[in-house]
């Protein structure tokens, strides 16, 4: 692969050609490359090795059989010496892939190199972590140097979370100067399936960020990518380059009118969350030629990006569903069928979106009475119901869905009983708890609680912090609830809110209608 390298690091690259840790050696290798580094005095690399008393003997004690070698001149002017080893390669490869936020393409400084070789679980890689040579140091270093340190602290956190590090860190079983190593066209069609997973999974990216605005997707989409690239160091980038011959492929002239058509974003987004799969199935094939481990890390990766598409297109279609929807009230069964009743018409001439059914006092028959009730009188008025904790009821009664809480039914076991048309809510108290609703399948998120609550006590209060957590990084449609009155309303549309469930303010008010219709245009006024 063609890199491109500084004048501190072209010389360090050139001074590392006269050194080797064996005879007659036609490659750089990775510890003749740290002397490199040193011989650079002057260099960041070479303060960093400093720091941590690495030098010359330190290297030659650790590694007795490094020498110096004649020195011959290079074949031409900026041309290295030594082609690099495939431990070289692979430093670099993984230095370029820690730092692929920064701005391409990337000019290789010396704390690149290092970086990268502090990375590696080869054995000078694995020297340089004991000697205190910290590669996350380092890369926060580089990401400040050039502006990017708070944008690359997220990018840091997805590494490492990533459950694929471990198959990246380790050697293919098949080396590939082993005959048993893949055929060029087996390469060909393994680094064609891996550029279409990239490609495909970037513009899912591009989606997530620019069309839903969604900061916890994108982060999960940037995962995904981070760790793909990660699993295929066990396919080397320099014999996928070297195996590549676009030009001879017949592939590249055939296309189907559909391809170059596209309705509307959504479209986009199907067509390439398809090309993803696709393309990580024929990786996990191809890859088997390769590794067990490489072809069951992408393995997983294929599942990850289907509960990838299931958030993305649940978060997508059910934004678009409850686009109008702001004031979401919630009852209890009233003393009296008829005094239920009126309630619920006086909500719904008062323009409120979705009213649940929450009673903890009614036995099942009598909850379930409501329940119908409820869904004969809002059938025609263009409100959801929703039963709190009880997908049974919810399914028996025709309401349009459920709300279950942190320690009600998982969204698995609810949709099981409720079936795959009707909406299921998620109580979330923390963040932690808001993004994992999303990934589990919840529709719509019911988040605090916000202020003390005369109908529901609670220990802990996350607060409009909460909220406004939430509203930076979810757009899967989420109520704020917990306390919610006149008095405070404007707090929570402050903090991003502009959906709220309320209780108590509404249906303990002289006049629900009228304290209805108060909060709805209020909210309303904010949008």
């Amino acid at each position: 692969m063609w890199h491109c390298f500084t004048a501190a690091a072209s010389r360090a690259l050139q001074n590392a050609t006269d050194w080797s840790c064996r005879a007659d050696c036609d490659e750089l290798e990775v510890v003749p490359l740290l002397v490199g580094l040193l011989g650079e005095s002057e260099c960041r690399a070479a303060a960093l090795l400093a720091q941590c008393a690495i030098d010359l003997p330190a290297l030659q004690h650790r590694w007795p059989t490094l020498i110096q070698q004649p020195s011959t001149p290079p074949k031409q002017a900026g041309a290295l010496k030594k082609t690099f080893s495939r431990d070289v390669e692979l430093s670099i490869d993984l230095a370029r892939l820690r730092l692929a936020d920064l701005p391409q393409p990337l000019e290789l400084a010396t704390e690149h190199l290092l970086l990268g070789l502090a990375s590696a679980d080869h054995e000078a890689g694995q020297w340089l972590r004991q000697q205190g040579i910290d590669p996350d140091r380092i890369e926060q270093e580089i990401y400040r140097q050039y502006g990017g340190g708070e944008r690359r602290e997220e990018s840091k956190e997805i590494r490492e979370s990533s459950p694929s590090d471990d198959v990246a860190a380790t050697s293919p079983a098949i080396l590939p100067n082993s005959p048993a190593y893949p055929t060029t066209a087996a390469l060909r069609a393994l680094d064609a399936a891996a550029n279409r997973a990239r490609e495909g999974l970037r513009v899912v990216e591009d989606y997530v960020r620019f069309v839903l605005d969604d900061r916890h997707l994108t982060g999960r989409c940037k995962q995904l990518r981070h760790d793909l690239t990660a699993a295929l160091q066990s396919a080397p980038t320099s014999f996928r380059m070297a195996a590549r011959d676009t030009e001879a492929d017949v592939g590249t002239e055939l296309f189907t009118t559909a391809e170059t058509v596209r309705a509307d974003a959504t479209a986009v987004l199907h067509a390439n969350f398809a090309r993803l799969q696709e393309s990580l199935r024929s990786l996990e094939e191809f890859g088997k030629l390769i590794d067990a481990n490489l072809s069951a890390a992408l393995k997983q990766l294929r599942y990850r990006t289907y509960t990838l598409e299931r958030a993305v297109e649940i978060t997508r279609g059910n934004a678009e569903r409850l686009a109008d929807a702001r004031l979401y009230v919630l009852v209890d069964g009233r003393p009296s069928l008829d005094e239920f009743e009126r309630l619920i018409r006086d909500l719904i001439a008062a323009g409120v979106d979705m009213i649940q059914l929450r009673d903890k006092r009614l036995d099942d028959r009598r909850l379930l009475e409501r329940a119908r009730l409820l869904v004969a009188l809002t059938r025609d008025a263009h409100v959801l119901t929703i039963v709190n904790d009880r997908p049974d009821l919810a399914a028996l009664s025709g309401a349009d869905g459920v709300h279950v809480g942190q320690e009600e039914l998982s969204v698995k076991d609810a949709r099981q009983i409720v079936g795959p048309g009707r909406w299921i809510g998620v109580s979330a108290h923390s963040i932690e708890q808001a993004r994992q609703a999303v990934l589990d399948g919840a529709d719509y998120l019911g988040v605090g609680p916000t202020f003390p609550s005369g109908t529901k006590p609670f220990e802990h209060f996350p607060g409009v912090d909460l909220l406004r957590a939430v509203a930076s990084e979810i757009r899967l449609p989420t109520f704020a609830i917990g306390g919610i009155d006149s008095k405070n309303i404007e707090e929570v549309l402050a903090a991003g809110m502009t959906r709220v469930a309320v209780g108590g303010a509404i249906v303990g008010a002289a006049d629900p209608a009228a304290a209805a219709r108060e909060l709805k245009s209020r909210i309303t006024r904010a949008v």
